[in-house]
């Protein structure tokens, strides 16, 4: 008989809140209608398209007109740096921080060979954003900054609205990939006073396969996704209808908890912590001394292998990750320690433990109750 599952790997993704999967069931069984045809059935559910859209303008602080629906964060990324590229041809450079998403990063590496300049600003020990670095870096060529809001490993917070007003003091566009912010962090665009914004709705408890860009009104932008008039121009191709009103329904929930969630997840976090260093005095905690997540704690246990602990840990129900799911297989440390100049010792035995809001204490105390024993099997197995 297979153990109960204890979640703890919601920065990878979250349980779909039921709500959300209840609103998405008629657009799946009885009001399946494109929304982009002309008759009354289509229209119907181009009614609850733009209610959906209104949600999440409504939840990050932004007119429902600068919203464009998209597969998810990796393609909202994409089509941000890309779409101001387009509309930039005359800057060829571009600025991120060496601990971006996969999105970003491994996009700015293709680019690069295609003849894009990019600056990779680096990070302290903690994760926090070198803004000297930064400030230097601009270009009389720079298009776009892409910064992420809160890394998605360590939970590190990076201080957008700076960023943002350096950037815009030198004419220069302002993207952030804010999908691991997004549910776990108040978020509002006119405060973060960046152009750009990305989201997906996996990460905040709605469904995978639909995602958001906020592009902020009189931004110069061209579509990259071509093949119809949707979303205003600005991406061709049908949209996903239940997967668009899943989102929604998760924003509206998210507006209507406001912090409790994330108050309860704090907690959570905070006694795992101190447990943590209490079974392992050496465990490094990535970025403890930064402004972190609520939920996530990026713990190295030195001088183990992250692989053993994830499969004895998943073989006892536990679910948790070695970083980035985007990364998962991988045997070499993140970049993203690589980057904080964590020893490879040290990050080797990197694993991350995210919270949701369906969390509770029974999990924690599961957790502790296997963890030690996993940590003593993988040390005495020298694996």
């Amino acid at each position: 008989m297979n153990p109960p599952i204890i979640y703890l790997d919601n920065n990878a993704t979250t349980r779909v809140d039921p709500r959300v999967a209840q609103a998405m069931l008629p657009l799946l069984t009885e009001r399946y209608g494109n929304p982009s045809s002309a008759h009354h059935f289509g229209a119907q559910v181009a009614a609850e398209v733009e209610q959906a859209r209104r949600q999440v303008a409504d939840l990050i602080g932004a007119r429902e007109s600068e919203i464009v629906f998209t597969s998810g964060g990796t393609e909202a990324d994409n089509l941000a740096l890309r779409g101001v590229l387009a509309a930039h041809p005359d800057r060829g450079h571009v600025v991120i921080s060496a601990v971006e998403h996969h999105a970003v990063f491994e996009l700015c590496e293709h680019l690069e060979h295609a003849g894009l300049a990019v600056t990779r600003v680096g990070v302290d020990r903690e994760g926090r954003l070198d803004f000297g670095q930064l400030e230097t870096s601009l270009r009389d060529d720079t298009a776009l900054v892409s910064i992420m809001l809160a890394n998605n490993e360590t939970g590190v917070i990076f201080p957008l609205r700076e960023v943002a007003e350096l950037a815009g003091s030198r004419g220069v566009l302002v993207h952030t990939d804010a999908v691991n912010a997004i549910g776990k962090m108040p978020v509002d665009v006119e405060k973060l006073g960046v152009d750009l914004l990305s989201l997906s709705a996996h990460k905040f408890h709605g469904p995978k396969g639909c995602g958001a860009l906020w592009i902020r009104r009189g931004t110069p932008f061209r579509a990259m996704q071509i093949g119809g008039s949707q979303e205003r121009g600005r991406r061709g191709g049908t949209l996903n209808a239940p997967g668009i009103i899943g989102m929604g329904t998760a924003c509206a929930i998210l507006r209507e908890l406001g912090d409790s969630a994330m108050s309860r997840c704090r907690t959570l976090r905070d006694r795992l912590e101190a447990e943590l260093r209490r079974i392992c005095p050496d465990v490094h905690i990535c970025g403890q001394h930064a402004d972190r997540l609520p939920n996530t704690t990026c713990a190295c246990f030195p001088g183990l292998r992250s692989e053993a602990i994830l499969i004895l840990l998943s073989e006892a129900g536990i679910c948790v990750s070695s970083g980035s799911a985007c990364t998962s297989g991988s045997l070499e440390p993140s970049h993203v320690l690589r980057a904080m100049g964590i020893d490879a010792r040290v990050a080797q035995g990197q694993i991350r433990f995210s919270l949701g809001r369906f969390n509770t204490d029974a999990d924690i105390d599961r957790l502790l109750e296997v963890l030690p024993k996993v940590l003593q099997k993988v040390a005495a197995a020298n694996i």
